[in-house]
């Protein structure tokens, strides 16, 4: 037999043997384009890791690669503050042949139901300048005032004379008012009104920092007098005109009166050609 010559048994050895190295090289080319050329490899899972992983466990992610997907999220819109102003807003001529009812110092459970009847009635809207210790003790009024669309206000937490406090004593009560207001309805007061109408310049700034407006009014009814239904209703209608502010009472005393007189002078507004409705910031 020539050197050149090989026995069948020896050739099938080396092809068996070709065949092995060419399967060898194609894995190792595949894994080789699994990984990131020049990134180590992957250590191999902890001890803990790999007995939960034979246990069965699933793997739980990590949360700090949850944190990505919130990182994009749109942040909670703020509201601009308001201008610091010198004097309170009185009326609202830009609103036309409209005038806005406010109603101060409650909610009181003998009187805001009344006037809540009668709005309701007339499908008006009006804004209630509440007081933080009034508005905490009768929060479902409250709501139900903020249900029938009614703009819910500050008027300090206990009715102080804000001329006589310190900087700090006006942010507490306002602030207070603000916090149990938001706490019953998830929103904050957008209006303040100072009790007795004595303003002062910490009163505005205070205000603007919490994001508030300040509004008066042009129309006292003297329903705090208890004048009688009569001299309400005169006083209401004498006063009337394009962007009139009213100021009446749900609570600090006997307000039956303010209730009647509601139902008397509302009615006539409106047949006049006066539409009842409320600001919006």
């Amino acid at each position: 037999m020539k050197k050149d010559q090989m026995l069948p048994g020896r050739r099938a050895v080396l092809r068996i043997a070709a065949c092995l190295g060419a399967a060898l090289t194609a894995r190792l080319l595949t894994a080789g384009q699994a990984q990131t050329p020049g990134s180590p490899t992957p250590p191999p899972p902890a001890e803990g890791a790999q007995a939960a992983i034979r246990a069965g466990v699933p793997h739980k992610p990590s949360a700090y690669r949850l944190q990505p997907m919130t990182e994009g999220a749109q942040p909670r819109y703020r509201r601009p503050l308001p201008p610091v102003r010198k004097a309170p807003i009185l009326k609202m001529p830009e609103l036309g042949r409209t005038m806005v009812l406010t109603f101060d110092d409650g909610p009181h459970p003998d009187y805001t139901p009344g006037i809540l009847r009668t709005l309701r009635e007339y499908d008006v809207r009006a804004m209630f300048f509440v007081c933080g210790e009034m508005a905490d003790a009768h929060r479902d009024l409250l709501r139900e005032a903020d249900d029938d669309g009614h703009i819910i206000c500050n008027h300090t937490w206990s009715h102080p004379l804000m001329t006589t406090l310190r900087p700090s004593q006006i942010r507490g009560e306002m602030g207070r008012t603000s916090e149990v207001v938001e706490d019953i309805l998830g929103t904050a007061p957008l209006w303040y009104r100072a009790p007795y109408g004595a303003w002062n310049r910490y009163a505005f700034e205070i205000g603007s920092e919490m994001g508030m407006e300040p509004l008066a009014w042009t129309i006292d009814s003297l329903d705090w007098e208890t004048p009688g239904t009569d001299s309400i209703v005169r006083r209401v209608l004498d006063g009337a005109g394009p962007g009139a502010v009213v100021l009446n009472h749900d609570a600090g005393g006997n307000r039956s009166q303010s209730v009647a007189a509601l139902r008397r002078y509302l009615p006539l507004l409106l047949d006049d050609g006066y539409r009842i409705a409320v600001p919006h910031r």
